[in-house]
């Protein structure tokens, strides 16, 4: 069983910035795509960014030039780094890897302050 480690996240005013990680279990990074998703209070949970097995990253429209995704392979610990944070978006965030698979982490919130 895939087991996915969060830490990270907190509060902060907009425009700041808050680094996510996600540590997984074997070498489950090295061999998988693996998905960062964020779900607001009320909201359906929406892929926010993805990295592929060989580091190849995505992010979606509205974070893109603010977060961007690292992978540390050795340690099996993928990083989304959020930058120029705005209100809209606070939400939960998890990692999910193999992306798509039911193995998630276990949350962690992120607010942003007006």
């Amino acid at each position: 069983q895939v087991q996915l480690v969060q830490a990270g996240g907190g509060l902060v005013q907009a425009g700041g910035s808050l680094t996510l990680s996600c540590a997984a279990s074997g070498s489950i990074l090295r061999f998988n795509d693996m998905g960062w998703y964020r779900q607001a209070p009320g909201e359906q949970r929406e892929l926010v960014a993805g990295i592929t097995s060989g580091g190849i990253t995505n992010v979606v429209d509205s974070v893109k030039g603010r977060f961007t995704l690292s992978k540390h392979t050795h340690k099996n610990t993928v990083f989304l780094q959020m930058n120029s944070l705005k209100p809209g978006d606070t939400a939960v965030y998890y990692c999910n890897a193999p992306i798509q698979s039911r193995s998630w982490g276990q949350g962690t919130q992120v607010t942003v302050s007006a």
